[in-house]
């Protein structure tokens, strides 16, 4: 078995529809640049009011990838 290390970013996705869809969010936009990611963890997941109504959804997740060799 290898050891790995894996470096770690903190994003916040966001979404007008769910809690799920903001993290989707996050996780397809870091995809765009960041490669050999392995695991997510939310860590705040809060949202925004609007006329008395939830308008959207933010959730911050922290996202681990392995460093290569």
């Amino acid at each position: 078995m290898n050891d790995h290390v894996y470096k770690i970013i903190e994003l916040t996705g966001s979404s007008q529809t769910t809690i799920e869809d903001a993290i989707h969010n996050a996780v397809a936009r870091a995809a765009k640049t960041v490669r050999n990611m392995r695991w997510f963890e939310v860590v705040e997941t809060r949202g925004y009011i609007e006329d008395d109504e939830v308008s959207y959804w933010q959730v911050t997740v922290k996202i681990g990838f392995k460093i290569e060799d």
